[in-house]
């Protein structure tokens, strides 16, 4: 089933945002939780039948076995409830909801969404995108990802993970993004790829909301070299 996806100072300080270049893990241990009562008596199956529940159809088989349920247990039940397996260790229910940024993530670990498609994310665009936007290091192949029709854009490995933050897609599952202060800087860098309607949309719509953090966002305009363009558009609309 498909559905689309509706989300959501001193200039010269550091940045208030923590990342990990394992990001990744980080991303799956928020993601695929379980919040039962370890001292309730229950099967395997209808302990995995919870963690499907919880974690919005998907189930994943390292949180599997942290629950102390078997591989050999996990097969039979992905067999019995018909399962199927959308990736390496995790597994979607028939009747959940396809969510294909979550799958799109979780198939390719080191993707970070950006550019109009982090701006939908944050709902800062009334329609989806057409083509789905990613970041990757430089040095990453991402010919697999290119084939599906996803725009890659890549950067240097050292600005690879700054500002990466997480949204909720509607189907609940959390996927890496850049935060919105770093989402503006990809966006005011790559003007001339972006339609007039969404840059000015997007100014608009960052400049007026409650958790701007120009703080941030002056640092990443330095860091990224881009500092006297991300002044200009931003004084306009202070």
């Amino acid at each position: 089933m498909k559905t689309p996806l509706v989300f959501g100072k001193n200039l010269r300080q550091k940045p208030e945002f923590t990342f990990s270049l394992s990001y990744g893990r980080i991303i799956s241990e928020k993601v695929f939780c379980c919040s039962m009562n370890r001292g309730a008596k229950l099967s395997k199956f209808e302990i995995l039948d919870r963690l499907v529940e919880e974690n919005k159809g998907y189930l994943r088989t390292s949180v599997v076995l942290e629950h102390d349920v078997s591989k050999s247990t996990l097969s039979k039940y992905v067999k019995a409830r018909g399962l199927e397996r959308v990736a390496h260790g995790i597994y979607q229910a028939e009747d959940a909801w396809d969510d294909d940024y979550f799958l799109l993530y979780v198939r390719n670990g080191r993707i970070v969404f950006s550019h109009e498609s982090a701006l939908y994310l944050y709902g800062f665009m009334d329609r989806e995108p057409s083509i789905t936007t990613v970041t990757v290091p430089s040095n990453y192949n991402s010919t697999h990802i290119r084939e599906q029709g996803v725009r890659v854009i890549h950067i240097k490995p050292k600005w690879h993970q700054m500002g990466i933050a997480s949204v909720k897609t509607s189907i609940g599952n959390e996927v890496p993004v850049y935060d919105r202060e770093r989402t503006l800087c990809d966006i005011i860098r790559a003007k001339k790829d972006i339609e007039v309607q969404t840059f000015q949309t997007a100014i608009k719509e960052y400049m007026n909301s409650k958790g701007k953090n120009l703080g941030n966002l002056m640092y990443y305009a330095k860091t990224l070299g881009i500092e006297k363009d991300v002044r200009i558009y931003t004084e306009v609309m202070l």
